[in-house]
């Protein structure tokens, strides 16, 4: 791969680690890439966001690539992960402490998969406070880490497929495919109720985006790796 290739635009599938934002993914390949060619100036953006505490599929767009951006994030995504039943956190995941506790002994096996069922298709879906959705000019988080009360409208978005692929005690193992705008953590959150009890999200991964997987991706290591090496 030349400068000029990614220039041109080059579409790259990394696998992104814990902990990491999609934005210092972005900013670290953009800057290994221009110490690898010596180029000064070169678009480089995502499509589609992770939350620092995901892992899996980013689609990283370089140079002319970058105007398919919005193309990517509209596409049909898949996700793999874990809820913890019985117990709830106000960002609906591990960013924050468990601040509600629920019971869980009327919860059956039979009654966790039926209730798969009422998530399937269009839903009317409350983005988590602690997003970064836009309003009045401020992120979402940022009105809730002020402690600030905002009103969060909903959302329709589509989920096409929802199953629980293993129980554990209180640890539903899951795999989504759903429509571009989905919060999985919502979702955590929203079936928590469904079972009259609580949910948070523990685990997730994007595993697809579109005909894009996260078994053709990278590590951000082996990416630079992958580039020359200065002499």
């Amino acid at each position: 791969m030349t400068a000029e290739d990614y220039k041109n635009g080059q579409v790259l599938l990394i696998d992104k680690p814990l902990t990491w934002t999609s934005f210092q993914a972005v900013n670290k390949l953009r800057w290994e890439i221009r110490q690898a060619f010596n180029i000064k100036k070169i678009k480089v953006g995502h499509a589609g966001t992770l939350d620092p505490l995901a892992t899996g599929l980013l689609v990283i767009c370089t140079g002319k690539m970058t105007k398919q951006i919005n193309t990517f994030q509209g596409q049909i995504k898949e996700y793999t992960g874990t809820f913890v039943l019985g117990s709830t956190t106000p960002s609906f995941d591990l960013e924050t402490e468990i601040d509600n506790t629920y019971p869980t002994d009327h919860i059956t096996e039979a009654l966790i998969h039926q209730t798969t069922k009422q998530f399937i298709g269009e839903i009317d879906q409350y983005p988590p406070v602690f997003s970064a959705i836009k309003k009045d000019g401020k992120r979402l988080y940022e009105f809730a880490r002020a402690g600030e009360d905002v009103e969060i409208k909903s959302r329709k978005v589509t989920i096409e497929a929802f199953e629980i692929t293993k129980i554990n005690g209180l640890n539903l193992e899951f795999k989504v495919v759903c429509s571009k705008g989905t919060y999985i953590r919502s979702l955590a959150n929203d079936f928590g109720k469904a079972l009259n009890s609580g949910a948070h999200l523990s685990v997730l991964r994007r595993t697809k985006i579109g005909d894009f997987d996260v078994k053709n991706a990278l590590s951000i290591e082996d990416f630079i790796k992958n580039l020359p090496k200065k002499e």
